[in-house]
């Protein structure tokens, strides 16, 4: 399947048309940003590590009964994906507290948040991602209340059903952002991604980040650390190739 026009650009991906109406090619890039891209780098082979952990994680997913965007993967930095209309949200799960959370709250870093915490952010660039209550978002007409009560009881089943998965290669699941869109059909289906730059993953042992937080903070060693990931979850390296 080509890629046609080229109908959306965001900040380490695009989204291509292709020959069929209802499936988009998502291109990884190596881009890299921070801070609301103030902050930005272009890092070699970051497309395709990030595309190595998303497929797989989309793949696990799948199996176990989420409904995800993903068709195919058909390059080292490419996957077929199925045409949504997207919800303007973000949602974020927090099992440990880090980031945003610690300025706005005073709350110490690293703090195990129980239950897990979870958090509404609109998908405004320009507006930074303000946090949202559920009120805002049915005033302004972001989203409908089932819209509201089945992102979040997937984000936190998804939850579930990762933080095991990443125990198991000796990571902190610290937090991670999701987004939505409804398929053709009216079902609710996981889109964009699940990578590094959209997770914060920390060593269980020592607490070293091995997410976009190295970019951010100039750790250091960024396409290492994202490599290190797909190897401890067990992805293979030949899968990129």
């Amino acid at each position: 399947m080509k890629k046609l026009k080229l109908i959306s650009t965001g900040k380490s991906k695009s989204l291509y048309t292709t020959d069929h109406h209802s499936q988009l090619v998502m291109e990884f890039r190596n881009d890299i940003s921070a801070f609301n891209a103030v902050k930005l780098d272009n890092l070699a082979g970051k497309g395709q590590v990030n595309n190595d952990i998303n497929t797989y994680l989309m793949n696990f997913l799948t199996q176990q009964g989420i409904k995800t965007h993903l068709i195919e993967r058909v390059g080292p930095q490419d996957v077929i994906v199925k045409s949504l209309k997207m919800i303007p949200l973000e949602a974020v799960v927090r099992n440990y507290a880090a980031g945003s959370l610690c300025k706005r709250y005073g709350i110490a870093q690293g703090l195990a948040l129980q239950p897990p915490l979870f958090e509404f952010f609109l998908k405004n660039d320009a507006l930074g991602d303000p946090i949202l209550r559920d009120e805002h978002i049915l005033s302004f007409g972001f989203a409908t209340e089932q819209d509201m009560d089945e992102i979040k009881k997937t984000s936190l089943l998804i939850n579930d059903l990762l933080v095991p998965l990443f125990k198991q290669a000796g990571f902190w699941l610290v937090d991670f952002k999701l987004e939505f869109g409804r398929d053709n059909e009216g079902k609710l289906v996981l889109a964009d991604e699940l990578s590094p730059d959209g997770c914060r993953i920390w060593d269980a042992t020592t607490q070293e980040i091995f997410d976009k937080d190295r970019f951010r903070q100039d750790l250091g060693l960024v396409i290492e650390h994202y490599q290190a990931v797909a190897k401890r979850l067990g992805i293979e390296a030949s899968a990129s190739s």
